[in-house]
């Protein structure tokens, strides 16, 4: 069952290690990434002012989440939530 919000503010921590995102927290929420499925970086492709993004699909204890980076206003933000059945 997938659950879509709208885009949230949230706060990533970043495993240097890895090279990944740790934990993704966002309206009183905390969940551990446990991999990266997908990268999508637009970052290069467009121009500072059109608001380029880099989106990464994780999977978390409670399955797939869609994180975006708004690289104009420099924010994490959670897009997407799919609950496991």
């Amino acid at each position: 069952m997938a659950r879509i919000y709208a885009p949230h503010p949230a706060r990533v921590r970043w495993d240097r290690a890895s090279d990944r995102p740790s934990r993704v927290s966002w309206r009183g929420r905390s969940l551990q990434v446990t991999r990266l499925t997908a990268v999508r970086d637009e970052r290069h492709a467009y121009h500072p002012e059109r608001g380029p993004r880099l989106t990464m699909v994780v999977e978390t204890s409670i399955g797939p989440t869609t994180l975006v980076f708004d690289a104009k206003a420099r924010r994490w933000y959670v897009e997407t939530v799919d609950q496991a059945a």
